[in-house]
């Protein structure tokens, strides 16, 4: 069998929907069953025929219950009994609507090969169920006690009884010993520092020589101008 690739061009799409054979078209008529019909009958879709009770679940008409009484293949539409409108002359004909609208509340099953595909779909569906396993719940890890340590108890230690004739003379030894420790250490004479004389400063001499530099008289620093006439004489 050739395969056929999806086309994703709406033209072509809508190309395909009005040429389709009569089988696709069959299929493309079915409309979801109601919930408690999808239980008992294990099926969730059938293509509409006449004769099944539907019930409308969009639209205009919401909610209007009615058996079909006829199938548009061609147009993809179908008729229910007493859901019509009436034309400007009087006349009343019958609504159309898309399968996609309703839902199926009732199945007519005068046909035996409806009633075979039913009888296919149930055996599908049981064993579906069979094979998913029941999750096994989760057993409980039970922690294992803390191990508490044994705590050894403790002997009270015997203390020695002191004879009370011994008693006075260790009070006694423990008030010497109090006393050394609270006297004080006796403080030694702090040494006699001696300061020696300095010897003279050797700095003396130069004062003299400052005496005598001031005594004697500085010479005269010659004038630029006598120097100037000398040369010029």
């Amino acid at each position: 069998m050739q395969d056929t690739k999806r086309v994703k061009n709406p033209d072509k799409q809508r190309k395909m929907l009005y040429n389709a054979p009569a089988h696709i078209r069959h299929k493309h008529m079915s409309a979801p069953l109601s919930h408690e019909l999808s239980a008992s009958k294990g099926a969730k879709t059938l293509p509409v025929r006449r004769g099944d009770t539907i019930l409308i679940k969009r639209g205009d008409n919401k909610g209007f219950e009615g058996k079909v009484s006829r199938v548009d293949l061609k147009a993809y539409r179908i008729y229910i009994e007493g859901l019509t409108r009436e034309k400007v002359d009087g006349t009343n004909i019958f609504l159309p609507i898309h399968p996609s609208k309703v839902e199926i509340r009732n199945l007519n099953l005068d046909d035996k090969w409806r009633k075979d595909i039913l009888k296919r779909k149930k055996e599908i569906a049981k064993p579906e169920k069979a094979e998913k396993p029941k999750a096994k719940p989760a057993k409980k890890v039970e922690k294992a006690p803390a191990k508490v340590e044994e705590v050894k108890e403790e002997k009270p230690v015997e203390v020695p009884l002191v004879e009370e004739k011994a008693a006075p003379e260790v009070a006694e030894k423990q008030a010497i010993d109090m006393a050394t420790e609270e006297a004080p250490e006796p403080k030694k004479p702090a040494a006699k520092t001696t300061v020696k004389p300095k010897a003279a400063e050797k700095k003396a001499p130069p004062a003299k020589k400052t005496e005598e530099k001031e005594a004697t008289p500085k010479p005269r620093a010659k004038s630029k101008t006598s120097e100037k006439t000398k040369g010029e004489q």
